[in-house]
């Protein structure tokens, strides 16, 4: 496995590129979601006969909020778990799959 976190990864080949646009496009929404919840909950908390709903909308947007670094975390394991492209190993270094021939 790769290191977590390296940026270097997210550029490393099409398929790397392509995956942390997908990931990017999922937290976005997430984080979108959330903060309209958040809103929304924020304005029914102005009414008594819909606090109870904005009470909820603050709870989903919290865990909303939580799935976000996990959406991260899934992102970096993907990418370093990808074999990374030949002319993107350092000098001298085994391909990311074990394998040994090129």
């Amino acid at each position: 496995m790769g290191k977590l976190f390296d940026h270097t990864l997210r550029n490393a080949s099409l398929d790397h590129a392509e995956i942390v646009r997908k990931f990017e496009l999922y937290r976005t929404i997430v984080e979108f979601l959330a903060a309209l919840l958040f809103v929304i909950g924020s304005i029914f908390f102005f009414y008594d006969s819909l606090l109870f709903a904005g009470t909820w909308l603050f709870l989903i947007g919290s865990i909303l909020f939580g799935v976000r670094p996990t959406i991260r975390l899934m992102l970096e394991l993907k990418l370093a778990n990808l074999p990374v492209p030949k002319e993107f190993r350092p000098y001298g270094a085994p391909p990311v799959d074990g394998s040994s021939s090129e």
